[in-house]
């Protein structure tokens, strides 16, 4: 007999509404390499162009929600995501 705790649920898929912000980001104009800096590189550019970007909230939002462990996304890097994921579990 099954019972709901041996039902394994996943998330609900994101409505496409959800993902709008991405057509009109600042970072669809420029290429992945921007915003994905070889290692020891410089983010200010990134971030910059983020900070600039209307879609900025939800891009953070989306790589908070995806686990994103790469990357600048809404204005922050790797380090800073895990920072702000580490003060919202306190």
């Amino acid at each position: 007999m099954q019972t709901d705790t041996d039902v394994l649920t996943f998330p609900a898929p994101r409505p496409a509404a959800d993902l709008a912000w991405r057509e009109d980001a600042l970072c669809a104009q420029a290429g992945p390499e921007f915003f994905f800096p070889a290692p020891g590189s410089s983010t200010r550019e990134a971030k910059q162009l983020c900070g600039a970007c209307e879609g900025r909230v939800a891009c953070l939002e989306y790589a908070l929600a995806h686990d994103e462990r790469f990357g600048v996304w809404g204005g922050l890097s790797e380090k800073e995501r895990l920072r702000l994921r580490r003060t919202q579990r306190s």
